[in-house]
């Protein structure tokens, strides 16, 4: 009996250092990851959040990770190249918050409501951009956002390796490439209200030039307003469609780019 109480402890003991080494990539990528890990969730909250994706993760990847410890490689080295593995895929996947949101700050500076702040959020943010955020984020978590993270996460291991510090040639391609596709998405879901304040404002300019004794910035600042409210709430349904089927796609195939 003695014997097998021994067996089981240092099974479990074995458990617990992989399961660790998971919480480590888990745990980085958490705090970045959208939904789940936005600065206005209780940090208590995100972390049963990360011992939940741990729980889900280290059963696909727990026999890759005794490979490598049985293959000689250091405890002690996980701390870094887990964190640094986890920190990339939260930052990459962090984009599309991005982007959402510099949409809303495009859109919002386009139609005169930039000076307008909405929702009770860490970082002050045009209220075109809260909406955006917020209905976004809700649409990705109802589709399944935690399925698809949880995926991630797990086919992480087979392009980034447990113990195995990322090239920075490799790192530095991805990255480069998904900023690139975030600042584009971002342009494209605003393209709408750039279009109608450029009407805006060479409409403006013939009436000035027609009516000069008019104050025209008086009359076209409530229209540009009202124009604005009104596009958002006819575009709004487009535009996180359009969202969620680009995230939808980077999910598929998050390195592609590799």
């Amino acid at each position: 009996m003695n014997e097998m109480f021994a067996e089981l402890v240092a099974m479990g003991r074995g458990w617990l250092v992989l399961a660790g080494i998971v919480f480590l990539r888990v745990g980085a990528a958490m705090a970045l990851l959208p939904a789940f890990g936005e600065r206005s969730i209780p940090e208590r909250i995100r972390l049963v959040l990360a011992l939940a994706f741990t729980a889900i993760v280290f059963p696909a990847v727990a026999t890759s990770l005794q490979t490598r410890l049985d293959a000689g490689t250091l405890p002690g080295f996980f701390l870094i190249t887990e964190a640094v593995a986890g920190l990339a895929i939260g930052i990459v996947i962090r984009l599309f918050v991005l982007a959402l949101q510099i949409a809303g700050s495009i859109a919002a500076q386009s139609t005169s409501l930039a000076q307008i702040f909405g929702g009770d959020t860490v970082e002050p943010q045009p209220a075109i951009g809260h909406v955006l955020l917020v209905a976004g984020l809700a649409l990705a978590v109802m589709l399944g956002l935690h399925v698809r993270l949880a995926q991630v996460l797990i086919l992480s291991y087979d392009i980034l390796p447990a113990g195995q510090m990322p090239g920075g040639d490799l790192l530095s391609q991805w990255g480069v490439a998904r900023i690139a596709k975030a600042f584009g998405l971002a342009f494209t879901l605003a393209a709408p209200f750039v279009i109608a304040s450029l009407i805006y404002n060479v409409a403006l300019g013939v009436i000035n030039r027609a009516m000069p004794q008019l104050m025209v910035a008086f009359v076209g600042a409530p229209a540009i307003t009202a124009a604005g409210l009104i596009l958002l709430f006819l575009t709004a349904p487009v535009l996180l469609s359009t969202w969620i089927r680009a995230l939808d796609l980077f999910l598929n195939a998050p390195f592609g780019a590799w």
